[in-house]
């Protein structure tokens, strides 16, 4: 994690018993609790992130994918419609 201005605070509530798992965790990796529930609380994040922004395609599904974008399907006409709704909103 790069070292960077820590300019905001996020403040926590946990029961007795979490607290001393934490602080028993944060010595054994040799780190202050605060930095311990950081990274883990960040490497957690990003991998959430990553599951819901991410798309995995087989390589059957990829080259379908990108046969379809090389040969676009003609636009049907609710599709034109959307598009003249949109325009119109958008002004």
């Amino acid at each position: 994690m790069p070292t960077l201005a820590k300019d905001n605070r996020l403040h926590i509530r946990c029961d007795h018993e979490i607290r001393r798992l934490l602080d028993k965790a944060a010595a054994y990796t040799h780190m202050s609790v605060s930095e311990f529930v950081l990274r883990n609380a960040v490497e957690q994040a990003q991998s959430v992130v990553q599951a819901h922004e991410a798309i995995a395609l087989s390589q059957d599904d990829f080259a379908a994918f990108l046969d379809a974008l090389d040969a676009p399907a003609r636009a049907n006409p609710a599709l034109q419609r959307a598009f003249q709704r949109h325009a119109k909103q958008v002004q």
